[in-house]
């Protein structure tokens, strides 16, 4: 199956997923996530504002801020062109997506940026992803040395290959 059929397989499931199931396995992707080394030796942590059928990162979001973490997410340019800015529930505004990013253009330096929880659609045993095709996190990823990690579902892991400009995510936790 190409990638496009892929994605659109995927997130047919993510959206008819048990609502109940999906939580309790939030709360478990989080426990683990929490425990990994990567998230205990960061101090910034950048994350997405996630689609309500994908790993609910609000948990994340709010672990974080109580651990004393500093917290970056994602806004998105023409062209591919991603940076992470201060999280700031104040200061979010809506995007063509339906989702929400900061209002600032002001960019968070990559070099201090700790860990960097990854978006994806489908993931492979290698860490490689299908996003949602518009390359975003590959381009920002591309010279990013800190750590990367992704929270997904079980049925998110499927055998593909990866294309030349794919990033793999160094660790995948999955549930």
């Amino acid at each position: 199956m190409e990638k496009r059929e892929l994605r659109q397989t995927v997130i047919g499931e993510l959206k008819a997923q048990d609502s109940d199931l999906k939580k309790k396995k939030d709360k478990q992707l989080l426990q683990e996530l929490v425990a990994t080394k990567a998230y205990q030796d960061s101090q910034v942590i950048a994350t997405y504002l996630a689609f309500d059928f994908e790993y609910d990162t609000s948990l994340l979001i709010e672990q974080a801020k109580r651990d004393g973490k500093l917290i970056v997410v994602p806004k998105t340019y023409p062209k591919g062109r991603m940076i992470f800015g201060l999280y700031d529930e104040k200061e979010l505004a809506p995007t063509r997506f339906g989702l929400r990013e900061p209002v600032s253009d002001e960019a968070f330096d990559k070099n201090q940026i700790d860990l960097i929880h990854v978006p994806g659609v489908v993931f492979n045993g290698q860490g490689f992803r299908v996003g949602y095709g518009a390359g975003y996190y590959d381009r920002y990823l591309s010279d990013y040395r800190g750590t990367t990690i992704s929270t997904i579902y079980d049925f998110q892991m499927a055998d593909f290959k990866a294309g030349t400009h794919d990033i793999a995510v160094k660790e995948v936790l999955v549930k």
